[in-house]
């Protein structure tokens, strides 16, 4: 054909549509462009399209393109720690647990037997944790903590101080000493001689301790009344009577008496 006395024909060329689904074969579409010829050689022109990338169709599951996650297998389902199942420590909060359960069903919602595991996982924390404060556990070491730290306590064990190893001996000597005279050679008058001499070791080794002859008479004669009516209340009233005989009272309020009038010189300051 001629346009305006300048020869030009035909172009062909073929336009290669990108396919968004796969399993489709491509179609290919043929035009014909009316091309310009060159003013000087009155060669023919032919255009080249651009290869468009292609998309991934958003419904290539119907066409079995895409892999089916949906019957996944919930890899810890037979874990019998309900807290290592769900992935999370037992300091995990209440929305922690939640988050964590609601996270597992959707990405394994496909898996019935997956779903159930994870469920029963989050009911059984969820009621360990219910009962935990309906009955709340004692924690002994953190009541002992706060009770060493009370200012009471400190106070009291601020009066005691480890003495020497030679020291302590030497007390634990004298005191055992007396304890087996008052258990061997009971008096019908009781154990009142013993106890007597108790009272003078015990501030004669407060004494040796301290360098001063008010502190060791105070200290002796306040630890000897106190060990003495403790040891009294005990026996009454909490101790049952751990020797027979007519003086048992008497011998086993005197044994406690030593206890503490062994300690009283040996640590007190």
């Amino acid at each position: 054909m001629a346009t305006s006395g300048l020869a030009a024909s035909p172009i062909k060329y073929c336009l290669h549509l990108p396919v968004q689904c796969p399993g489709l074969r491509e179609k290919r579409v043929s035009a014909s462009i009316l091309g310009r010829s060159s003013c000087c050689t009155g060669s023919t022109q032919k255009y080249h399209p651009r290869r468009m990338p292609i998309v991934k169709c958003a419904m290539e599951a119907s066409f079995g393109g895409s892999t089916d996650d949906s019957a996944a297998i919930f890899p810890r389902i037979n874990v019998k720690d309900p807290y290592k199942r769900l992935g999370i420590n037992k300091e995990a909060s209440e929305d922690e647990i939640q988050a964590a359960r609601n996270f597992l069903i959707q990405r394994y919602a496909g898996h019935k037997p997956s779903v159930d595991a994870i469920e029963a996982a989050h009911d059984k924390i969820i009621m360990q944790k219910f009962y935990d404060r309906k009955n709340p556990k004692i924690d002994i070491n953190k009541k002992v903590r706060e009770m060493k730290q009370s200012r009471f306590v400190q106070a009291v064990t601020s009066r005691f101080r480890t003495p020497a190893t030679k020291f302590i001996v030497k007390t634990s000597i004298a005191f055992i000493v007396l304890g087996a005279l008052t258990v061997l050679f009971p008096t019908e008058e009781g154990p009142t001689l013993q106890v007597a001499i108790s009272l003078i070791t015990a501030i004669y080794f407060i004494h040796d301790r301290l360098k001063s002859k008010l502190r060791a008479f105070l200290y002796g004669a306040g630890a000897f009344i106190f060990s003495w009516l403790l040891g009294t209340f005990l026996m009454v009233s909490v101790v049952p009577p751990i020797l027979k005989g007519p003086m048992s009272l008497e011998v086993t309020t005197s044994l406690i008496t030593y206890v503490l009038l062994w300690i009283s010189s040996t640590y007190l300051i």
